[in-house]
């Protein structure tokens, strides 16, 4: 027992947090916006690496650090495709639209992302192996609330979006309880707190760290609500419509255009109700029904020794999409090689929904560069 006792009140403030995150990791509440002192999973910690690049500040670790965002976006999608995937359109029309509308926006961070990279002069890298994660695994840059949490390629199930995607985009705010061990110091924890110090990183560096003009921006008159950056506000603007479509803000749980955060987007299938738009907010509005009878309960055909032609030639078309995205983010932001990105995302959900009604297995999201050449993981003599 400390003899000092601003010490002792935090360490017994610290044990008591622990006290009810465990709790919470057992119960997994499912919580509406601004419930005072509500047990929850503690959120997911940013890696070591990245916070030490943080406190570098200097040009090449933010770019480094927005190399890493990047990917860190990108990996929360095959997770989300392979749920969104496994859902019968016509018995879970609802569910789908709340998944696809979330996939939609995650490709939109990632797009603003490399936006910000490309005005500080750096260059976005989509095409590599260790470009995709493995699945099961945790998230890149980022350590998980306890040793056992994985991210899997798994169908749709209320258990899984509650503990894995609710996770994934936990607010710092609103839900989750003000957690006095990542309070006490200046380390991001959450997703959101990474983004607002990289933010100010990125702002402090010197008036030229900005290309001018602008280059390889990929606009709104191509995707939808991008932003082109060329400055600190542009580059703010831009990390806040990443923070507030995926955690809300601390009063609000919905974005500028009027949807809740991703959090409560995955909620609402939870609960099976939408959010009221007002305060006090509660999951009562607008039934969000599960047909169970419309999912595709289905493991994913992984590389190795008797995967399947198709989930082989998925695994290409994936690849493909990378190199079509790379190229896109990388001098080529025009509307032809965005059809062409969008006709790959297109061909890769039929594959998909044909692997898993015919076939009984899903996709692995797997790097297959050629549908010539083996994937390095197949032994002679495997199917290619």
């Amino acid at each position: 027992m400390t003899n000092n006792p601003e010490l002792a009140l935090l360490e017994e403030t610290e044990a008591m947090t622990r006290t009810t995150a465990s709790a919470a990791i057992a119960t997994d509440e499912v919580l509406a916006p601004g419930q005072p002192n509500a047990g929850v999973r503690p959120p997911l910690r940013i890696a070591p690496r990245l916070r030490q690049k943080l406190q570098q500040g200097d040009k090449a670790s933010v770019m480094s650090l927005l190399q890493d965002a990047i990917e860190l976006e990108h990996s929360t999608i095959p997770p989300y495709l392979y749920a969104l995937y496994s859902l019968d359109e016509s018995k879970n029309s609802q569910i789908v639209d709340i998944i696809e509308s979330v996939v939609v926006e995650e490709m939109l961070h990632m797009t603003l992302a490399c936006n910000i990279l490309n005005a500080l002069g750096g260059t976005p890298v989509l095409d590599k192996p260790d470009f995709i994660p493995h699945y099961p695994g945790t998230l890149p840059g980022i350590e998980p609330p306890d040793p056992t949490w994985q991210v899997n390629l798994e169908p749709f199930s209320k258990d899984m979006v509650q503990k894995i995607f609710m996770q994934i985009e936990l607010p710092e705010f609103g839900p989750i309880v003000k957690f006095a061990a990542a309070s006490t110091d200046d380390e991001p924890t959450t997703i959101g707190q990474f983004y607002s110090q990289l933010e100010e990183q990125i702002a402090a560096l010197d008036e030229g760290a900005f290309v001018s003009p602008p280059r390889n921006q990929v606009g709104p008159d191509i995707m939808p609500e991008s932003i082109v950056v060329h400055d600190v506000p542009s580059m703010r603007k831009a990390i806040k419509t990443i923070i507030d479509q995926g955690e809300g803000t601390d009063t609000d749980p919905f974005d500028e255009n009027g949807d809740p955060a991703h959090y409560y987007r995955f909620a609402e299938t939870v609960k099976g109700r939408e959010l009221t738009r007002t305060p006090p907010y509660k999951y009562e509005g607008k039934e969000v029904p599960l047909d169970p009878t419309g999912i595709f309960n289905v493991q994913p055909d992984r590389q190795g020794s008797g995967q399947s032609q198709a989930a082989c030639t998925f695994n290409y078309t994936y690849t493909c999409l990378l190199k079509t995205l790379h190229a896109f983010f990388n001098g080529e932001n025009n509307k032809d090689q965005f059809r062409a990105a969008l006709g790959l995302m297109m061909s890769l959900k039929q594959q998909a929904k044909d692997m898993m009604s015919n076939l009984n297995v899903g996709p692995s999201f797997e790097y297959q560069p050629t549908l010539s050449e083996k994937p390095d993981s197949q032994s002679p003599g495997q199917a290619s």
